[in-house]
């Protein structure tokens, strides 16, 4: 089932489009990561997409439904800004339940909601402390469970993991994961690429308002790298190991790295590349260990976009 869609989503502010027809699909269940440039887009297409902007152009559908209000949007979008305000004069148990009466829960629902929520991002401890005592991270976890707190389906984050230290990255990310087995789906925006390369089955990649990739996240990488670097390492002879893999077809540039490791990229696909360990092995390499590196989303993100803003 998708989550959302969007067909010829378009916003402008005076002569200036900061969303340019961008049709958007993310089927229900997904961690999608948003990327682009700064000026790209991002935080203008969460927020037509939370209804707090009204599109220039175009529909968005949420769960098969047409938006058509920013009251229907709110029923299932579940939205967290880049920036946000809290209650500092507040504990942090009140400031829940005051957004759950704001989603007019009934008071003898909202006791539970609270606390669950407060489990759920690891605040239980923290119940009856003033939010002003909180740390970044702590309130950057009260602002999810308060998107949480009317249970919606889909989750629009914008930066969650701006500004914390290493530690609650981790925990932000992991939270993610949690709420993604759950069932919730999740779009995260984000510059922190590496982060995004962990967690998230998809992303969509824009750059001046335009959408330029958006596909599973090893279908981009196929998109975008045709060829694959692959990883070995031998007992002995590495120039010999080296020259080998020189002539064998497929085989571009290799070279040695890290010491007693050989690098190449290589157009094959999996059956291509068995093959060439079969042939290594065949002509008396001893192989220690054979494999591919990892796909680096930096790397894509720097091939697809130009760094051009709107």
């Amino acid at each position: 089932m998708i989550a959302i869609r969007t067909h010829g989503l378009t916003k402008r502010f005076g002569k200036l489009t900061a969303v340019d027809h961008l049709d958007l699909v993310i089927e229900q269940g997904t961690l999608y990561g948003l990327i682009g440039p700064n000026g790209a887009g991002k935080t203008t297409t969460l927020r037509l997409l939370a209804g707090l902007l009204e599109p220039s152009e175009g529909e968005i559908y949420l769960d098969g439904q047409r938006v058509r209000d920013a009251q229907q949007a709110s029923r299932v979008i579940g939205y967290m800004p880049d920036f946000f305000g809290v209650y500092e004069d507040m504990m942090v148990w009140e400031y829940l339940d005051f957004f759950a009466r704001c989603y007019h829960i009934p008071a003898a629902q909202r006791q539970q909601i609270v606390d669950e929520l407060l489990a759920l991002v690891d605040l239980t401890e923290k119940r009856d402390a003033y939010v002003q005592t909180l740390s970044r991270g702590m309130r950057q976890r009260l602002c999810l469970a308060h998107a949480l707190v009317h249970d919606p389906q889909i989750l629009l984050l914008d930066e969650p993991a701006s500004g914390l230290d290493p530690r609650a990255r981790v925990e932000m990310r992991e939270l993610l994961r949690e709420l993604r087995a759950m069932g919730k789906t999740i779009v995260v925006s984000s510059h922190i690429l590496s982060e995004l390369a962990e967690m998230c089955d998809a992303v969509g990649i824009i750059e001046q308002g335009r959408l330029l990739v958006s596909a599973p996240l090893q279908e981009v990488y196929r998109q975008v790298k045709q060829d694959r670097t692959l990883r070995l390492r031998v007992l002995s002879d590495q120039e010999r190991a080296i020259a080998l893999m020189r002539n064998y077809p497929g085989i571009g540039e290799v070279y040695a790295a890290n010491g007693d490791h050989i690098e190449a990229n290589f157009v094959g696909d999996d059956a291509a590349t068995a093959a060439l360990l079969t042939h290594l092995t065949a002509q008396g390499v001893a192989v220690v260990s054979f494999g591919e590196t990892a796909n680096d989303l930096e790397d894509v993100f720097l091939r697809i976009t130009q760094g051009i803003v709107s």
